[in-house]
């Protein structure tokens, strides 16, 4: 159904001539660049729809093909050959439905590779065009086109007249093009298991018929036959009086006019392929029903054709966003510039709901405010899911696929809604009163160039683009400058695997959604009339026919950003809290300055002391029998003193704990911990021993009195002379143990955490450092004396 309007473009670039050219300065440019572009690939790319051969694939293309081949052999730098190549292009267009019976190839000669095929089949000249019949022999030298004519349907007719030619066999690719009779009608319903037989009645010197004829030979269920004007039995049984005209004649002799607005090829071929029953060769027919999936997503909504939804063009911002941008985590250079154009465009343009705009608006000024020369995607989602808490700004989640939901999950969908987009665009741009024509469009290619996720797709796109975009100089060539560019891919790849068959690549409008968009041309071809084709687009893409059914409310689109927005934050903080516990596990943290060591010592032990004061005046001494039976437990300083021993001792010097069993410590630290803990346990002693001595005086004093064992009165420890003799008892016991352990302290001291090869060392670098002391001592001391010496001679 692709080529239904297959000379669109023929017809824009005749309305577009109207339209006001570049300088001549920027004409000379593009010509220039399109010269150069040309030799380096020739004048035919991949979009083209036309066989690039080469002496690789020469000899399998046209030695005994089913199909019959036409050939361009042209020179890239010839100045008639790059004329005619959009003569070339749009035959290609026109013609693509013939391919079973006819291709179209091309060779440049200008290639030194491709000079052996060119001398081969005799080319002297450029271009010149060769047909080649099905299943030609490898000595066959073509048929040489004479005249060359620049026309379309002129190409297209002296085709048909080689094809008819042909000798037998008759290639099976081709259809009958010859007229049919009474004869062949009455008994081809008993030959052929076809539904429709549709009987095109023209005049002798006609080609519509045949022309109809190959257009629907990629199609099942429907073939057609000529009828001259001659045939006077059929025509005077079925009434016609108007040649050209096409009728459908079915089994047992029942007939009926085919209705179409204007009696041409284009509206025959378009009607016959909308007939019930008629699909593409190797498609299925359209399903009359759609199966239910238990997936938001995949659930068939009911819509009208004939408008737009937002829920396609939410969709496709989703898309595009979150999923399309994340496979560049690092977004720079051109892509950047692309994506900084593609936000203030649809900012700017887009007529979305207020909270979708100020999200749109939030994220262009971000864009805008980024001076480096690369964005990470990280950064940008977290401005998408409005992690600045903006008031009412979101974009929702998901897709819900209305006017571009396909028949099957992977058919239309986002293609269809990044067209749809687009065209919305140029038509919001043109009544907002834009000032650069360009902005859209720009904007659209960069975001295909750099984004898109369809690489072939993107190059073809860009290659349109490089190839007429410069003739757009209004916003009334924007809107029909993409329009006609979305039917020549729908062209392109009609009949494709990615073609939905219950929605066939049509040229669109079709004629019953714009009757007055279609016109011919005074041969009889085709033509658009953009004068209908403009209002149409303004009107079918306006803001005011967009229907907002479907959609998601925006309470509920705000409240869940809410919540995963702290779901969010939740699971960022985690990742924080693991990767920093895998840090110090890795890398334990250094110990904090001295000072602040001893400041926090200081204050436990004062703590600890004041701990074991409120003890001792409240509880006093324990029962012995309280202790009886119980396990030796630890003094609280004792404890706290082991713990800063365990909890320091793996990071004393800010490294890793080392595997060997050797302790390295810092002595300053360890001295000042050691003298310290040291004066809190003389401290607390000498307060348990002041209990001590307490109890024994009054045992010894004590005693019985008059025989009644009444205590006596209670020993006066406040007294100057009970406090001389307990320090005097205090200072000889703590001189005891100071004596008998000082030796043992300093040996421990100089043990601790050092090996006996440590100390070794230790010892033979301080005898070396003493003996070079030493040596220096006596040199300069012998030096002097010389020197004394000579002063005092005569």
């Amino acid at each position: 159904m692709a080529r239904r309007y297959n000379r669109a473009t023929s017809g824009l670039s005749e309305e577009l001539n109207k339209y006001p050219r570049h300088v001549a300065v920027l004409c000379l440019t593009f010509w220039l660049l399109l010269l150069s572009s040309a030799v380096e690939a020739g004048l035919y790319t991949g979009s083209d729809q036309i066989v690039a051969l080469s002496p690789d694939n020469v000899k399998s293309v046209l030695v005994n093909s089913s199909s019959a081949i036409v050939v361009e052999f042209y020179a890239s730098w010839c100045g008639h050959c790059i004329s005619f190549s959009p003569v070339y292009k749009r035959l290609a267009r026109d013609i693509k439905e013939w391919k079973p019976a006819v291709d179209l190839a091309a060779i440049d000669c200008a290639d030194e590779n491709n000079r052996k095929v060119c001398i081969t089949f005799g080319i002297r000249g450029y271009p010149t065009l060769k047909f080649f019949h099905a299943y030609s022999r490898e000595d066959s030298a073509g048929q040489t086109f004479k005249g060359l004519p620049h026309d379309v349907q002129a190409l297209r007719h002296h085709i048909i007249d080689l094809m008819e030619k042909h000798q037998d066999p008759w290639p099976p690719a081709c259809p009958p093009l010859e007229p049919t009779s009474q004869a062949e009608i009455d008994i081809f319903s008993e030959t052929n298991n076809i539904r429709h037989l549709a009987l095109i009645f023209e005049d002798v010197g006609s080609y519509i018929g045949r022309e109809v004829t190959l257009d629907l030979l990629q199609f099942e269920n429907v073939a057609v036959r000529r009828v001259l004007s001659t045939e006077e039995d059929l025509v005077t049984k079925m009434g016609v009086t108007e040649f050209p005209s096409c009728y459908l004649y079915y089994p047992g002799g029942n007939f009926t006019r085919l209705k179409v607005n204007i009696e041409a090829r284009t509206f025959y071929s378009y009607a016959l392929q909308g007939l019930p029953g008629v699909v593409r060769s190797g498609k299925s027919l359209p399903a009359t029903t759609y199966p239910i999936s238990k997936h938001t997503e995949d659930l068939w909504r009911l819509f009208n054709r004939s408008r737009l939804y937002m829920a396609d063009l939410e969709s496709t911002l989703h898309y595009s966003l979150r999923v399309e941008l994340t496979s560049h985590p690092i977004i720079t250079g051109e892509a950047l510039t692309s994506l900084r154009k593609y936000i203030a465009v649809l900012a700017k343009y887009f007529p979305g709901r207020p909270m979708l705009m100020n999200l749109l608006k939030s994220l262009s000024s971000w864009l805008q405010d980024q001076t480096g020369d690369q964005v990470s995607y990280q950064a940008f989602s977290e401005i998408l899911e409005n992690s600045a808490q903006a008031p009412d700004a979101a974009l929702p989640e998901g897709v819900r696929w209305v006017g571009c939901q396909g028949s099957q999950p992977h058919l239309r969908r986002y293609p269809c809604g990044v067209w749809t987009l687009f065209h919305l665009l140029t038509v919001q741009a043109k009544k907002s009163g834009g000032s650069d024509p360009m902005e859209v469009l720009s904007a659209m290619t960069g975001y295909i160039r750099n984004f898109f996720g369809c690489r072939p797709c993107a190059e073809h796109f860009v290659n349109m683009a490089e190839e007429s975009m410069m003739q757009v100089n209004t916003f009334t060539d924007a809107i029909l400058w993409l329009w006609s560019r979305h039917n020549r891919v729908n062209n392109r790849i009609a009949g494709a695997l990615s073609e939905d068959p219950n929605f066939p690549k049509i040229q669109w409008p079709p004629p019953d959604l714009c009757t007055a968009c279609h016109t011919v041309k005074g041969n009889g071809d085709h033509r658009w009339n953009n004068e209908q084709v403009l209002p149409f687009l303004q009107n079918y893409y306006s803001a005011e026919r967009i229907l907002t059914d479907y959609l998601e409310d925006e309470s509920e689109v705000l409240a869940k950003q809410k919540v995963k927005r702290v779901s969010l934050q939740q699971i960022l903080e985690a990742q924080k809290r693991i990767e920093r516990e895998a840090r110090e596990v890795v890398s334990p943290p250094n110990l904090p300055p001295p000072t602040q060591v001893e400041e926090e010592e200081e204050e436990e032990e004062e703590a600890l002391a004041d701990e074991e004061e409120e003890g001792v005046s409240d509880g006093g001494a324990a029962p012995a029998a309280q202790m009886e039976g119980k396990t030796f437990e630890p003094t609280p300083w004792a404890r706290a003193e082991t713990k800063r021993e365990n909890v320091r001792r793996p990071s004393i010097v800010g490294m890793k704990m080392r595997d060997v069993q050797e302790d390295i410590v810092d002595l300053d630290s360890f001295v000042n911990q050691r003298y310290k803990a040291k004066a809190v346990q003389v401290a607390t002693s000498s307060r348990v021993k002041q209990r001590t001595l307490q109890r024994n005086r009054e045992e010894r004093d004590s005693g019985p009195v008059f025989g009644l064992g009444v205590a006596g009165p209670e020993p006066d420890f406040g007294s100057d002379e009970a406090m001389r003799v307990q320090k005097r008892e205090l200072s000889a016991r703590f001189g005891r143990d100071a004596g008998s352990g000082k030796r043992g302290s300093w040996m421990s001291l100089l043990s601790v955490g050092f090996s006996k090869a440590d100390v070794s060392l230790c010892v033979i670098l301080y005898v070396l450092s003493s003996m070079c002391l030493l040596a220096m001592y006596i040199f300069f001391k012998t030096r002097l004396r010389l020197r004394r010496v000579k002063v005092s001679l005569p």
